[in-house]
């Protein structure tokens, strides 16, 4: 029997990385999987990987910047599969304009503030009422490790991520009475496609870069934690900000 057994769930940005990776674990472990993603070509793909392999998933376009589309997008997949116990805020990331406070574009800043901050509160405004009347479950937004240091450069990311480590710890004290527990990982450096492309990350590290002590890490070590805090295993955790930084945090 799978860990995520009868449950339902539903992972924003799935359609590509990390997301692409998560939703076909869930599904492996027994969930049943609705992809919430506004690339429409990637969405598909990752929809028709998890049928593939076997799993049950629902593929919704959507922007979840727009409340609207969100509260469409978690009413459609609540009465599809009939149910939700499970929202991984995935969705969210930086572009190559974001940078030092000084001179970054003020479009770029607030840009990323609208998908990764206000598009996990939106999510998690429509998503957790129907989690509460399932009987609970589990919230997992994604903060990074941007949030949890100092860093440069990335400064619209790093106000949107440090407002999603606060975002969560509120609503694990809100959501516990639901049943519900409220956790965020907080990834290093991963090799996704975004991070090939936008950055020119390789992941040939050889454990020198205190900013991945170990390595580069792999969107699958990502969606394991995210496995993990979705399941009954972690019964007992609520309000965390994990790190899956490859030591990162440490420096």
């Amino acid at each position: 029997m799978g860990r995520l057994e009868g449950k339902r769930a539903i992972i924003t940005g799935g359609g590509n990385g990390i997301g692409a990776a998560a939703a076909l674990r869930f599904a492996q472990e027994g969930a049943k999987v609705t992809i919430l993603e506004i690339k429409k070509d990637a969405g598909e793909r990752s929809a028709a990987a998890v049928e593939a392999a076997g799993g049950a998933c629902l593929f919704l376009e959507c922007d979840i910047t727009k409340p609207e589309a969100v509260e469409a997008a978690v009413t459609r997949s609540v009465n599809h599969f009939g149910g939700l116990e499970v929202l991984y805020n995935n969705a969210g990331g930086a572009t190559a304009q974001d940078g030092s406070f000084l001179d970054i574009p003020l479009d770029e800043f607030w840009r990323t503030i609208s998908v990764d901050l206000y598009g996990t509160f939106l999510t998690s405004r429509f998503a957790v009422p129907h989690i509460r009347d399932a009987g609970g479950g589990s919230v997992i937004n994604t903060s990074s490790i941007r949030a949890m240091k100092g860093t440069r450069g990335a400064d619209a990311y790093t106000s949107a991520k440090g407002g999603i480590i606060t975002l969560t710890k509120a609503m694990a004290l809100q959501c516990a009475a639901m049943k519900i527990r409220v956790n965020a990982i907080s990834p290093g450096a991963v090799l996704t496609e975004r991070t090939r492309s936008v950055f020119g990350m390789t992941g040939d590290d050889d454990g020198t870069n205190p900013a991945r002590p170990i390595r580069t890490g792999r969107p699958i070590e990502v969606a394991e934690m995210a496995l993990f805090l979705a399941s009954d295993q972690a019964s007992l955790v609520n309000g965390a900000i994990i790190p899956v930084d490859s030591g990162a945090c440490a420096f």
